[in-house]
């Protein structure tokens, strides 16, 4: 029997760092775009929706195709607001609308459009055929390995990972570390909705690229990845 599947995108309307970033034009479109374009190419996502308080966010996603059943509750969309209880509302509303249950549910974070199709089901796929309850996104730290971090104490410089010495090993000779990206977090309903998490205890990885693992949060992420976008 075919899963049911629903992707969520939650797309806020005040943004602190970049102002009305879910919708900043980026190459003539705006960024919320992107990441819609790609989960409806998804062959195993049954319901995608936009989750937002915002009536012009609103307006633009379903204009790109995206189910925008509701407006978020203003206690969900404030700045101290976590993004589970969005997620559990959203999950709520449509199994009610529905009148079904899901069987997993992915996150899709406007400020990652790099992450494509492929990344959405294979993420989906090796989750569903694995005995674990949740995979997240990740990429591999690259030069800004914990080895090298520094942190300063009494105005002294002392090594954040204490080994008793200076590693000045070549990056390629550092042991893999990776940092999630934020593109993709895909768990079992139960997960959310009876453990209170995104990520369950049997975490899965799913690997991307660099190129692909663009997480906007400033000005300067912003340009690149209109860099990458261009290249895509």
């Amino acid at each position: 029997m075919k899963k049911r599947i629903i992707a969520i995108i939650p797309a806020r309307g005040n943004s602190k760092g970049i102002p009305r970033k879910n919708i900043i034009n980026v190459l003539g479109k705006p960024l919320i775009y992107y990441t819609i374009k790609e989960a409806k190419k998804s062959k195993l996502i049954s319901d995608l929706i936009v989750s937002t308080d915002s009536k012009e966010i609103a307006k633009i996603s379903k204009k790109f195709g995206a189910n925008v059943p509701f407006l978020r509750p203003k206690h969900l969309a404030t700045d101290y607001a976590e993004t589970l209880p969005v997620i559990k509302h959203g999950i709520k509303f449509m199994e009610k609308l529905k009148k079904c249950k899901y069987d997993y549910v992915i996150l899709l974070q406007v400020t990652c459009p790099l992450r494509n199709s492929l990344d959405i089901d294979n993420s989906l796929k090796k989750l569903m055929q694995s005995k674990s309850n949740s995979i997240t996104s990740i990429v591999d730290v690259g030069a800004n390995h914990p080895y090298r971090m520094k942190i300063i104490k009494n105005n002294k410089l002392y090594n954040f990972v204490n080994q008793g010495f200076e590693n000045m090993k070549p990056r390629q000779k550092l042991k893999k570390i990776y940092i999630r990206n934020g593109s993709i977090y895909a768990s079992t309903r139960t997960t959310i909705m009876k453990k209170n998490s995104l990520v369950s205890k049997k975490n899965l990885p799913y690997v991307m690229s660099k190129e692909r693992s663009i997480n906007i949060d400033s000005f300067d992420d912003l340009i690149l990845a209109k860099h990458y976008l261009k290249k895509k």
